[in-house]
C-alpha cells in the first residue's frame, strides 16, 4: 500500500504494500559503487561491497525517499546482498537510537554520504556483533572510495572508535534492540504520537517494541489440509491458524514446494479477512484492489469463482504469475475501479483497500521514513469511495470484506460508519465461527491485529478488517 494519492485515483483498484510490491525507478552507477561514486579503481577490501551495498539502501531511503528495493544491488553476490540488506536493516530500524549515539562525538552530522557511513557503522559496532576493529576498517575504506566522503575518513575512523570504547552494555537487536530506551523516543514523532492517540501510551510502546524485531516469513499453503505434512518439509510452525511460519529466514524460491505452488508469502494476520467471507465454494467474488494477488489465491484455493481488479499492469502480471505457479485460476481485469463496470452483481467482495500500510513496518522499517503523514486524509478519503464502489457491485445480501493493514483507526474502525452509510450493515464477528485467534477480535466484533499480539509465537502485522452485508 502506498500513501501517493496524486493524480487521478491513482490508488483505485491497487494496493502498495512496500518494497516486495513495487518497484522505483531509481538508478546507481555499475560495479556496485552505490551512493556518491568512486574515487578510485583499487580492488575492493572484504566486507567492502557489503557496506556500499547498505550505503545504497539507506540514502535511497533517507535522503531519496525511495522504497528499501534490493533490485539496486542485484549485481552483488546473494550472500553480500543480504549482509547489506540486514545492515541496512538495522539502520532504518533504529535509526534515532543511532543518530543519539552519534550525536555524542559529532555535534554537526555531515551531508551525503558521510552520514551514512557513520549510521552504517554505529549499527555495527553498537548492533550488528561485528568485530570493532573490522567495522572501523570497512567503514574508512568505503568512505575512502566514496569522492563525496574521502575527506572524512579520518573522523570516521575516529568516531568508530570512540563509539567502540563507549559501547553501551546489554544492547542487542536480536531482543529488541535499544536497551533500556523509550520505544515512542525511537519512532519518527508522527508515528508515536498517532498510535499514543490512538491505543494509548501503554500499547504504543508495545507496538515500537515489536517494530525493532525482524519478523520471520509466513507462508499460506494452497491445500489446508497440506499444513502439517508441510510444516514437517520446511521445518515451520504451524499456527492455529493453519498459517506456516519459518523458523529462521531463508531464500523463499529455494524452499520445497515454492516451483510446485503448494504455498506462498502471506503474514499470518493478513491471511485472515478472507476468512470472514465465510464460505465462497462455487460464488461469485470480486478481489478488489487485487495485487499482487495473495488473497486472490486465497479465494481461488476455496473453490470461488475469482474476478480479480486492480489498476496497475505491472502488479496484475505479478499476479498472474502467482497464479500460474500454484495452478490457480481468476479472471484478472487491470481497470480504475471507478471506471469499471461490473456485468452482473457478486455474491462477495474482498476489499484490501489502499492505506498507509502502517501494520507492516515490521517487514519494511524504511515505510516510517518514506510515509508522509499529511496523505493520510487523502487515503482515508479514498477508502470511503471504494466502500461505496465496492457495495454498488453485491447482490442483496452479498457480503463484503473492508480491510486495511494499517494500525490508524482513521483507516478501520472510523470508516464502520462510511460503509453504514453506503448501505451495508456491519455484521460482527466471533473467534470461534471464523478460526480466529481470539485476540484479534475487538470489542464491537471486528478483526483488529496489532504487532504487539501474541509475542510468544512471533507477533502478527496490524490489519483491521469489518464484515457487512447488504439488505
Amino acid at each position: 500500500m502506498s500513501g501517493d494519492t496524486s493524480g487521478r485515483r491513482p490508488d483505485a483498484g491497487r494496493r502498495r504494500r512496500g518494497p516486495s510490491d513495487g518497484r522505483d525507478a531509481g538508478r546507481r552507477g555499475k560495479g556496485g559503487r552505490g551512493a556518491g561514486g568512486q574515487s578510485g579503481k583499487r580492488a575492493e577490501a572484504p566486507g567492502v561491497a557489503a557496506r556500499r551495498g547498505a550505503l545504497t539502501l539507506v540514502t535511497g531511503v533517507l535522503e531519496r525517499g525511495h522504497l528499501m528495493d534490493e533490485g539496486k544491488i542485484a549485481d552483488l553476490d546473494p550472500a553480500v546482498r543480504a549482509e547489506a540488506h540486514g545492515l541496512a536493516d538495522l539502520v532504518l530500524r533504529h535509526l534515532p537510537m543511532l543518530d543519539d549515539r552519534l550525536s555524542a562525538f559529532v555535534q554537526d552530522p555531515p551531508p551525503g554520504p558521510g552520514r551514512q557511513i557513520l549510521r552504517i557503522l554505529a549499527a555495527e559496532i553498537d548492533l550488528a556483533g561485528t568485530a570493532d576493529h573490522a567495522a572501523v576498517d570497512t567503514a574508512v575504506r568505503l568512505a575512502q572510495s566514496i569522492q563525496q566522503a574521502v575527506r572524512l575518513s579520518g573522523l570516521i575512523n575516529a568516531v568508530g572508535r570512540r563509539l567502540a570504547a563507549s559501547r553501551a552494555p546489554a544492547v542487542d537487536a536480536g531482543s529488541g534492540g535499544g536497551g533500556a530506551r523509550d520505544p515512542l523516543s525511537d519512532a519518527p514523532r508522527w508515528l508515536s504520537d498517532r498510535l499514543v492517540e490512538d491505543w494509548g501510551a501503554e500499547t504504543a510502546r508495545a507496538i515500537l517494541t515489536a517494530h525493532r524485531l525482524q519478523p520471520a516469513h509466513d507462508l499460506t499453503p494452497r491445500n489446508a489440509g497440506d499444513g502439517e505434512l508441510l510444516a514437517e518439509e520446511l521445518d515451520a510452525m504451524l499456527l492455529p491458524s493453519g498459517t506456516l511460519r519459518l523458523r529462521n529466514r531463508p531464500k523463499i524460491s529455494g524452499l520445497p514446494g515454492y516451483r510446485a505452488g503448494a504455498w506462498w508469502v502471506q503474514d499470518a494476520a493478513a491471511a485472515l479477512p478472507m476468512r470472514l467471507l465465510g464460505d465462497v465454494a462455487g460464488k461469485r467474488v470480486l478481489d478488489l484492489c487485487a495485487a499482487p494477488g495473495a488473497k486472490t489465491m486465497q479465494l481461488a484455493a476455496a473453490g470461488a469463482q475469482v474476478t480479480a481488479l486492480d489498476i496497475s499492469e505491472k502488479r496484475m502480471g505479478r499476479l498472474r504469475e502467482n497464479l500460474e505457479r500454484t495452478g490457480l485460476a481468476a479472471d484478472c481485469v487491470v481497470a480504475d475501479a471507478f471506471d469499471w463496470v461490473a456485468h452482473a452483481p457478486f455474491d462477495a467482495v474482498l476489499l484490501d483497500a489502499p492505506c498507509s500500510a502502517t501494520g507492516t513496518i515490521r517487514r519494511h522499517p524504511d515505510l516510517p521514513h518514506r510515509f508522509d503523514p499529511a496523505s493520510l486524509d487523502a487515503l482515508t478519503a479514498l477508502q470511503a469511495a471504494l466502500i461505496g464502489k465496492a457495495a454498488s457491485w453485491l447482490r442483496p445480501g452479498g457480503v463484503m470484506v473492508y480491510a486495511t493493514c494499517s494500525l490508524f483507526r482513521a483507516e478501520g474502525e472510523a470508516q464502520i460508519a462510511t460503509a453504514l452509510e453506503a448501505g451495508l450493515h456491519a455484521t460482527p464477528i466471533s473467534a470461534d465461527l471464523y478460526d480466529l485467534p481470539p485476540v484479534a477480535v475487538d470489542a464491537e466484533g471486528h478483526l483488529r491485529t496489532l504487532p504487539s499480539m501474541l509475542p510468544e509465537i512471533g507477533g502478527l502485522d496490524g490489519f483491521f478488517a469489518a464484515r457487512f452485508h447488504r439488505t
